[in-house]
């Protein structure tokens, strides 16, 4: 004993010096080798159990764990049979006279390590592991102790290590599976169901919510958590009880309660204060346990009234949380609720709606509209932005689900669309109010619209771009009723933008936008920020105007383009992006980006307008001709290096678009294009940014280049085309040819800036005749 004392004080020692801030690396290896030899001996583990039964060091303790954890998993088959009988008998021994005092990462530590055992020996060798555990729990003194073990028994050999065979973690999945039913039994029948027949408990949930003692909420929080990772495995079965269901859902309601909170702040200090946490805890765990549930997507068909019964009881959740009264709106009743419960209980949306609606959706115990009613009081009432992006994501589901329903379902179209269009017509009206400041200022202005995320978006754009996917699938689905609520918005904002020429002031050669009182700078600022959202509104349905629809929605599609076109000319005639405004910083960049936004707008139109050219080419295009060559005369201008960058790139791309996707035969011959291959060919659009001129040579390049639409190949002109695009390539390129006649390349200063300017618009633009020519003239043999 007097040996073993002393080598337990030895340890202690070398532990300590081990993780003291002063010790060398050297002298860790060498007690780390010392450590080593020692787990390595023969009945080292005789030691171990002595040193963990005497000693209050942490680091001894965790030590002599992991000497047993390392004799289990890798030396096990070669300990004698009378040492692992004795091993079996130590450990649950030490765990049970020290479990209350230990520390618990060192009782957690040890729980895995007899699991470890069992996952060995059970039940050949070791035939009372299973049911020792539940006698555990089923001892008042020790119910925590059996749930912690339970959990980590389900966490090691339910989906167990590489390092067993196949057989053996069948053997083990197959043995757990058999001891479901009892598992299941006593956790929500003897022990959740029993700490919830206190005198206030209920067995209706719409019931008060029973109150627990901090033990028995401390119990609850354990036996919940284990049964969230039963679920992750057990397949649906008959052990899934409407009992079982019930029960947890009793729980589900603790994380709806805002009395948690309450009593926190009222009941002073103590023990009891410490431990009330616990009860808005329960609602987060009881409903990881339901998620696990509706995660599962192969359901059995003898399990979908328990589904049934499952979305009930959600149904009334939704309806206690969206629940509005005179003290608490319901945002308000969301703030006061646990951040991680709101964040589950969006989870489980989602899961239903992703995975079972289509099970549920034709029951008539479900009522399928007034739960789209409630979910539309859970969107728009939630306290955070993320939650809100959340929620979004449940209705892109649902609307994704609801299209693909119809397109599959033709016959009933109508009558499947009258049943949600209300939902539909409410989730339209509120989305767009959300993003307007108009009527959502407070909210919108604290997106922060600088940094930008792992996506390269910032939370403004991100927030504006799921809105607009939203937007956009219900245009899918209601196109009518969306466009006639969509433009008339968009023609109130452009009246707005439309009327500020009057307010324009010409002094010399400065002008300037006479608006300075601070009220009317604000909202115009507001205004030019929803109008900047609605064009992009417009230019994300462009999608829904084309192809088979065309015809029909022909008109509307006309209206939208027709202003567009209108908004880009007069932006580009008054010059509204280079007046001087009296709150410089922030609505000159209003004016910028209403004017960019416009020009990308058009340019999402670009497939609409080759299928309009498509329609008109042989007769009447006059209207046609009118909307190309005011679109064009308002881009060419923009094509300045005098222009800001998002303008100027905002008109390349769209002269890209009309050059490569409607390519009309008249383009090439308007003046402001021919102006913009001048200012090309003559070099004065050396100082765009090297983005703008890529955009610009590809779109010229293009002009020359891609057939005509619905032409015969006689009339595509192609020899003078080719005569053209070899004279464009042969202007851009005049100085770097020079180069193959330059003396001293590297000392000259001229050359190197041809270097510079010519490579890399270059490369966009060079064809198989251009290429042929400039090979021609480097190579005469090529």
């Amino acid at each position: 004993m007097a040996s073993e004392e002393a080598s337990l004080r030895a340890l202690e020692s070398l532990m300590t010096e081990f993780f003291h801030s002063c010790t060398t690396n050297e002298r860790k290896r060498e007690i780390e080798e010392l450590l080593n030899n020692f787990a390595q001996q023969i009945g080292a583990w005789q030691h171990c159990i002595y040193f963990l039964s005497n000693t209050r060091n942490e680091y001894v303790m965790m030590y002599n764990l992991t000497v047993f954890e390392n004799l289990i998993n890798k030396m096990w088959l070669g300990v004698p049979s009378q040492d692992k009988m004795e091993i079996r008998s130590c450990l649950p021994k030490l765990l049970l006279a020290h479990h209350k005092t230990m520390p618990y990462f060192i009782r957690n530590k040890l729980c895995k390590v007899i699991v470890d055992i069992g996952r060995q020996d059970w039940p050949m060798f070791y035939h009372d592991f299973f049911s020792s555990t539940l006698q555990l729990i089923q001892a008042p003194s020790t119910t925590p102790l059996g749930l912690i073990m339970l959990k980590t028994t389900s966490e090691e050999l339910a989906c167990p290590r590489e390092d067993l065979s196949v057989a053996r973690k069948e053997e083990l999945r197959k043995l757990l599976l058999d001891q479901v039913p009892a598992v299941l039994g006593l956790l929500t029948g003897d022990l959740l169901s029993s700490l919830l027949q206190a005198p206030l408990a209920a067995k209706l949930l719409n019931q008060p919510i029973p109150i627990l003692d901090p033990e028995s909420e401390h119990v609850c929080s354990l036996a919940l958590d284990c049964l969230t990772h039963l679920f992750s495995w057990i397949p649906l079965s008959t052990s899934i009880t409407p009992t079982l269901l019930t029960t947890i859902f009793h729980f589900a309601r603790f994380g709806c309660d805002t009395r948690a909170k309450k009593l926190v702040a009222v009941n002073g200090n103590g023990h009891n204060n410490n431990l009330m946490p616990e009860r808005g805890k329960l609602g987060v765990l009881a409903m990881s346990c339901i998620n696990e549930l509706m995660s599962k997507n192969c359901v059995p068909v003898e399990f979908e009234e328990y589904l049934l019964r499952m979305f009930q009881q959600t149904f009334y959740l939704l309806q206690k949380i969206t629940k509005e009264n005179n003290a608490h709106s319901i945002k308000s009743r969301l703030e006061e609720l646990e951040e991680s419960y709101v964040e589950k209980f969006t989870d489980f949306l989602r899961l239903f709606v992703s995975v079972h609606l289509r099970r549920i959706e034709s029951n008539s115990q479900f009522p399928v509209v007034e739960f789209l009613g409630l979910l539309f009081k859970y969107t728009f009432h939630q306290p955070s932005h993320e939650g809100y992006f959340s929620c979004l994501d449940i209705w892109t589901i649902f609307l994704d689900y609801l299209t693909s329903k119809i397109k599959s379902r033709l016959a009933d179209r109508d009558e499947v669309l009258n049943r949600y269009k209300g939902a539909l017509v409410m989730l339209l009206t509120e989305v767009l109010h959300r993003v307007q400041f108009r009527y959502n200022q407070a909210q919108l202005e604290e997106l922060d619209d600088e940094t930008l995320d792992d996506d390269q978006q910032t939370e403004w754009q991100r927030y504006l771009r799921q809105s607009l996917e939203v937007v956009a699938k219900v245009m899918e689905l209601l196109p009518s009723h969306a466009f006639s609520t969509i433009f008339p918005i968009l023609q109130d904002n452009l009246e707005v933008y439309l009327g500020l020429q009057q307010f324009v002031v010409t002094t010399g050669q400065v002008h300037r936008l006479n608006i300075t009182a601070e009220n009317d700078c604000r909202r115009l600022h507001c205004s030019l920020r929803d109008l900047s959202s609605l064009l992009q509104t417009s230019g994300r349905l462009a999608e829904y105007f084309i192809g088979d629809v065309f015809a029909g929605r022909f008109n509307d599609a006309l209206r939208v383009v027709e202003r567009l076109v209108e908004v880009t000319s007069y932006g580009s005639q008054i010059k509204l992006y280079d007046m001087e405004t009296a709150v410089p910083s922030v609505l000159k960049p209003d004016l910028i980006d209403v004017h960019a936004q416009s020009l990308a707008a058009l340019q999402a139109y670009s497939h609409w307008l080759a299928q309009f050219y498509s329609e008109v080419q042989r007769q009447n295009p006059e209207q046609f001709v009118s909307l190309i060559s005011t679109a064009m005369e308002a881009t060419a201008p923009l094509i300045s290096s005098k222009v800001p960058e998002k303008l100027l790139l905002s008109a390349c791309h769209l002269l890209l678009s009309l050059a490569t996707t409607v390519r009309p035969v008249f383009l090439v011959r308007i003046r402001a294009v021919q102006k913009i291959f001048d200012r090309i060919t003559d070099g004065s659009a050396r100082q765009l940014p090297q983005e703008g001129k890529v955009l610009v040579c590809r779109a010229l390049s293009n002009m020359l280049l891609l057939p005509w639409p619905n032409l015969p190949e006689s009339e595509q002109q192609w020899a003078g085309r080719s005569t053209n695009h070899a004279n464009l390539i042969s202007t851009l390129t005049r100085e770097y040819r020079q180069l193959k006649d330059s003396a001293g390349l590297s000392q000259s200063k001229v050359a190197l800036g041809a270097s510079e300017y010519i490579p890399a618009p270059l490369l966009y633009v060079l064809t198989a005749a251009g290429f042929k020519s400039l090979c021609s003239h480097f190579c005469p043999t090529a």
